[in-house]
């Protein structure tokens, strides 16, 4: 137990001097050189939609997965589905609740993923979904009807299912255990490549295999599908977003450092703070640029454009400085010009960032800044479900 409590005093520490030491002064913000969207790294200008689609979006996801998320597997032997339906369901009155063991093999071997899924009891035939990536004990947040983390009551009471998985199955979110799940059991041979698939990006696949169940289910439209994440879990759902475009809308939510926010700025959580404190993360070539972001081939809001023509929505937290919210929202914004230079998609978010709660519905592109500290609320869904609801109007898109 001491040995325990040293260990939880020193990791707290450690954590609190990070964040104490971090750079919360804008004037303090290096000179911004923002790699151009629309030039390739061949130095081919990007002005077409063909262009966009078959030489720049490709070459800045590849060098992603080189330098940062890491490679996501496709191949795999055998995937099947089982249902059971627990007795105990908390909102029997309002949904439907089922949970399906995700069964994926290969190689001879197997990992099971619980998938949670709630779908409207007063609603008839495929539904829209939404998918929570979750590194929180999901039966904790079924169970607590009072935690808005996973909104289930306001999710399903739109009229949308309500899908959840926890990271624990996927990819333990833990420096010592990371590698228990799909990493040892699936994909070994990931741990020796520098640009091998890790912690973020096991969680990303793990979201693509509950997509593939969602393709078969009838009570599910599939081309109507969300997928969510709150910090961590924010960064793994615009990776998910990147590779897979099955996902109509890619919602982040506080996701800062290696999600939506610019690395360029080094306010808040960096590079080196986050390849630091949580190793497992990234790639180890993502280790070479431990307080050189400015040598990084690409920014963030290279990752949010290449979900375009799809829907994103970024979210922030005034109290979140470590997340840094300008710098979530100046990506999102430099990203925007994807859809409406290439896309012809009339997208104009203001110059200046207002630190005060606001908002942005702009069609395909969706922006809010609440007041409060890091966490996902009932205001968070709220906000972002009213742009769900408002982006289904736009479908299909693609």
């Amino acid at each position: 137990m001491e040995k325990l409590l040293f260990f939880l005093v020193l990791v707290f520490s450690h954590c609190l001097f990070a964040q104490q030491s971090a750079n919360y002064d804008e004037s303090k913000v290096p000179d911004l050189v923002i790699p151009d969207l629309f030039v390739s790294f061949e130095g081919r200008r990007i002005k077409s939609i063909e262009d966009w689609e078959k030489i720049r979006r490709p070459e800045i996801i590849q060098a992603f997965a080189d330098q940062m998320y890491g490679h996501l597997p496709k191949d795999y032997d055998q995937m099947a589905f089982e249902a059971r339906f627990p007795a105990n369901n908390p909102y029997g009155n309002l949904a439907d609740y089922k949970i399906i063991e995700l069964k994926v093999s290969r190689k001879g071997n197997s990992q099971i993923i619980p998938l949670h899924l709630f779908t409207p009891k007063l609603q008839k035939g495929p539904v829209p979904v939404v998918l929570l990536i979750s590194h929180r004990a999901v039966d904790q947040l079924i169970a607590d009807m009072e935690d808005q983390f996973f909104d289930i009551q306001q999710i399903v009471g739109r009229g949308y299912a309500a899908a959840v998985f926890d990271v624990e199955y996927v990819s333990p979110d833990d420096k010592e255990r990371f590698a228990d799940g799909i990493l040892k059991t699936l994909y070994p041979e990931q741990m020796q490549m520098p640009n091998g698939m890790r912690g973020l990006g096991s969680w990303a696949w793990g979201a693509m295999r509950a997509m593939d169940y969602f393709e078969q289910d009838p009570m599910i439209d599939h081309t109507k599908a969300a997928v969510v994440g709150h910090s961590r879990g924010g960064k793994a759902a615009l990776w998910c977003g990147a590779n897979d475009s099955r996902w109509s809308v890619t919602y982040a939510n506080e996701s800062g450092c290696g999600g939506a926010a610019l690395s360029r700025r080094k306010f808040g959580e960096t590079v080196e703070r986050i390849n630091t404190v949580f190793p497992y993360w990234f790639t180890d070539n993502f280790d070479l640029y431990n307080g050189k972001e400015e040598t990084l081939p690409f920014d963030q809001h290279q990752l949010i454009a290449s979900l375009a023509p799809r829907t994103v929505y970024i979210a922030s937290a005034m109290e979140d400085l470590w997340a840094d919210p300008k710098g979530e929202y100046l990506s999102l914004k430099l990203a925007s010009t994807t859809y409406s230079q290439i896309y012809g998609k009339q997208i104009e978010l203001p110059e200046e960032y207002e630190f005060s709660p606001h908002f942005h519905h702009k069609g395909s592109v969706g922006y809010h800044l609440r007041s409060g500290k890091h966490d996902l609320t009932g205001e968070d869904w709220s906000k972002f479900l009213d742009f769900f609801e408002a982006s289904l109007r736009l479908f299909p898109i693609f």
